[in-house]
């Protein structure tokens, strides 16, 4: 492939914050930086030097390169860097060596986990840093970086990119790392360029096949799955997906593709919904898995939100998506069991230790009989309650 005679990357415009845009025309007599940034007085000088260092170091000796800066992190002047590298030097799988994580000591290390709270999980698009830089501090179970619908289709090999950079730089605490992926190859490109990048959870958007599935989790060993069924072929393959790979943890659904696919307008109440949803719950936890609801799309809607949830939460689902962090209380209370709930859970709890210690087979609370699926979901009531709070 020949080299072209330019190249760009990153974002530019007026609203545009915390982000950088790059930009090199090719030339003959060495390579000359032009910079222009809002913290140029604080940071120009060194981030020139090293900017230029990382050029020299990968191949790029010659031409122009023009680099506007709204205030980037150093992750994201790197990340940026790298996607104009790959295009101006023509090699798809160039990859910058990632900065140094923000807070080193208190990074959380990557522990996925089948089982552990998923009430929330927040949206962050994948081509825009601002999003994910505090996204840890607003206590979501799980961030999504997402590579899929709120990415332009021009903008997938710098999101890629970025997201790669922010999972090997940022401190997401003790958040969930999830990656929504596009579908199909695209999907398997996104694997690729993430490479070791450190996340626990490959959410695959439209999946339709228990086959598809399969792919995703070949091509991403060690992580977990989360496929998302969001057409009428997908909600009546769930148990099929949901039995597809032993990586798989809980099944979501996406609402607004479902009822394109429909044909149906989307709803505040979501009757139109109910058997959908009812059946990948059920499919769920024929497996053991998780069921996970859909986002509420209106966020200043709190009230509709509140009872989404509790909706939500009667057939069996046990968290939902967020695109706003103000969502997260709401949906984190509802989810809550109610103290009188994990009151009765801990006592039911107990009751059974103390039989099973005496070797006792009958399991009675005061005059009640306590059957084995009983005290499964008292401990599980108990046990997910005390995971949220530590």
């Amino acid at each position: 492939m020949p080299a072209p005679r330019s190249a760009e990357s990153g974002r530019t415009g007026e609203k545009i914050r915390g982000d950088a845009h790059f930009s090199w025309k090719s030339g003959k007599s060495g390579l000359a930086l032009s910079f222009a940034s809002k913290v140029e007085g604080f940071y120009g000088e060194s981030t020139v030097v090293w900017l230029r260092q990382i050029c020299l170091d990968h191949g790029l000796t010659s031409g122009t390169l023009t680099v506007e800066d709204t205030g980037a992190y150093p992750w994201v002047l790197r990340a940026r860097l790298e996607s104009l590298l790959r295009r101006a030097l023509a090699t798809p799988a160039l990859m910058v060596e990632a900065a140094p994580p923000i807070a080193a000591d208190g990074l959380v290390p990557i522990t996925a986990q089948r089982e552990r709270p998923r009430r929330s999980r927040l949206y962050l698009p994948g081509n825009e840093p601002k999003y994910m830089l505090h996204a840890a501090v607003h206590g979501p179970d799980a961030v999504i970086l997402d590579l899929e619908d709120s990415v332009a289709p021009g903008a997938k090999e710098d999101a890629r990119t970025l997201v790669r950079h922010a999972l090997c730089t940022l401190d997401f605490g003790h958040c969930e790392r999830m990656v929504r992926i596009n579908p199909g190859e695209q999907g398997l490109e996104d694997l690729a360029a993430l490479g070791d990048a450190p996340f626990d959870l490959v959410l695959i958007p439209k999946a339709e096949t228990a086959a598809q599935v399969q792919v995703v989790a070949d091509a991403a060993p060690g992580r977990l799955l989360m496929p998302i069924l969001e057409t009428s072929q997908g909600i009546l393959e769930a148990r099929a997906i949901a039995a597809a790979a032993k990586p798989v943890v809980a099944l979501t659904l996406g609402l607004e593709d479902l009822t394109a696919d429909l044909g149906v307008p989307k709803t505040r109440e979501g009757d139109e919904t109910l058997f959908a949803r009812s059946f990948v719950v059920l499919a769920a936890k024929e497996r053991g898995l998780q069921a996970i609801d859909s986002v509420y799309g209106d966020v200043a809607d709190e009230e509709g939100l509140r009872a989404s949830v509790h909706a939500a939460k009667a057939i069996g689902f046990e968290g939902k998506g967020v695109v706003h962090p103000r969502q997260i209380p709401i949906v984190h209370e509802a989810f809550a069991p109610s103290e009188q709930e994990l009151e009765e859970a801990r006592r039911i709890v107990a009751a059974f230790e103390e039989a099973e210690a005496k070797g006792l087979g009958v399991v009675s609370l005061g005059s009640k009989m306590i059957d084995p699926p009983v005290v499964e979901r008292a401990r599980r009531i108990v046990s997910m309650q005390e995971f949220a709070r530590d």
